[in-house]
């Protein structure tokens, strides 16, 4: 052997070793999440957000994992239950509390240093619902709400010359839309769900509970919420809502966008969505129609969470601490937001950017009356209890009063832990 190939090996030895140390010492993220494998949000984070981090912080790779919303819940838990799951999530505002009771979420509070100068920067509202027993399990990720969509070639077709701005001026439009046909509706919905039918029941001056969420009798059963129900009852079964809203799998979407429905409840991301399907349909905006509460939608969103089991590893957990406050940087929330997923740092809302947004604006105008789902660990029960009366009432099979007394007695035993 050569001096020279001798050489040649030793250096190729070298550098195998150094190949197989460096992949030794590169720690892999899991990050679960919801977001649809072909949506804007999940290139952007795929394609754009995690190279940039991986570029930033050499040794640390973030593999992304999408799940179906409707499996995602019960697969963490499943994955949990049997000590495996991810490193992070993406926990829909509704599961925080619950995961944290559970005792599986990373207390933020605690593992990070700095966790007071990240909580500072976002909005108050989505902050609250990372809040269990005094600690905070969680960081805001995105926020936002949802506001009327209005199809202005329907109205002009009914003769309706604005969006409506009442509960009134909704009911007022069912003749005038139904005169267009049997298939034409005012407002579609694709159930009874709380996001669905909070924005109503809070606009009407209704609720679900007292604010301790001690109590849901004398509130969800309440002359306020029985009215809300009655008028979403005599909407569906006359005709004037779509029965989508009871389960038919009517197409609310599609409904919209091809002339066939007036209005929707809809969210920021519904604008990349439609700029891709529908290239042409120029989407109007109004505030949810004020009732007797006011103009009031549903705050949504999404928190981002470190697991338990990661912090047991202290180079893991350091890892994992460092994704989570890469998503709470400029840059991130900046980029998702071009997506549809409104940032939660009302710092970058003074931005150019924000300013000169075609489409935030009704949002942020709206956000400052919507209101949070009950951050409560029942809450998965809660909303079925609620999702269950709503389609009694809706379908006619009990009237609403009826309907909402048993199911304020279920959900008291709910709130008390039973």
């Amino acid at each position: 052997m050569t001096r020279k190939f001798a050489l040649f090996v030793v250096v190729v030895l070298l550098l195998a070793a150094f190949t197989v140390a460096q992949a030794q010492d590169t720690i892999t993220l899991k990050f679960w999440h919801t977001y649809n494998e072909t949506s804007p949000e999940n290139e952007m984070l795929v394609n754009t957000l995690i190279p940039a981090f991986e570029e930033q912080n050499p040794g640390i790779k973030v593999e992304s994992v999408p799940f179906p919303y409707s499996e995602f819940r019960q697969t963490m838990l499943t994955a949990l239950a049997g000590e495996e799951g991810p490193d992070l999530a993406r926990l829909d505002i509704i599961w925080s509390p619950e995961f944290a009771a559970q005792g599986v979420l990373a207390n933020l509070s605690e593992v990070m240093p700095d966790f007071q100068e990240y909580a500072d920067a976002v909005f108050p509202g989505p902050l609250s619902t990372n809040l269990y027993e005094g600690s905070y399990y969680g960081l805001p990720l995105d926020t936002n709400t949802r506001v009327l969509f209005y199809n202005a070639d329907v109205l002009e077709q009914a003769g309706i010359a604005e969006a409506p701005k009442t509960i009134d001026d909704v009911k007022a439009m069912c003749d005038k839309v139904k005169v267009l046909g049997d298939d034409f509706f005012v407002f579609s919905d694709g159930g009874t769900y709380g996001w669905a039918t909070l924005p109503w029941v809070w606009s009407f001056g209704g609720d679900i509970a007292n604010p301790e969420m001690t109590q849901a009798t004398g509130f969800l059963n309440g002359e306020k919420t029985v009215a809300a129900y009655e008028f979403l009852a005599e909407m569906v079964q006359s005709g004037c809502f779509s029965d989508g809203m009871i389960g038919s799998g009517f197409d609310s979407a599609a409904g919209f966008f091809t002339n066939q429905v007036a209005t929707i409840l809809e969210g920021p991301w519904w604008f990349p969505l439609a700029e891709a399907q529908y290239p042409d349909f120029e989407i109007q905006t109004a505030l949810m129609p004020a009732g007797d509460g006011g103009s009031v939608s549903v705050v949504g969103g999404e928190n981002i969470a470190v697991f338990a089991h990661t912090m047991q590893d202290e180079a893991r957990g350091e890892a994992a601490l460092t994704f989570l406050r890469f998503t709470q940087s400029d840059e991130y929330q900046q980029k998702m937001s071009e997506t549809g997923q409104l940032t939660v740092k009302p710092a970058l809302l003074e931005t150019d950017y924000f300013k000169n947004h075609p489409y935030y604006g009704i949002f942020l105008e709206q956000l400052k009356t919507a209101k949070a789902r009950l951050p409560h660990p029942a809450w998965t029960e809660i909303e079925a209890v609620l999702t269950d009366a709503g389609q009694l009432i809706l379908r006619g099979e009990a009237t609403a009063q009826e309907a909402l007394d048993a199911a304020a007695e279920e959900i008291d035993a709910l709130l008390a832990g039973e």
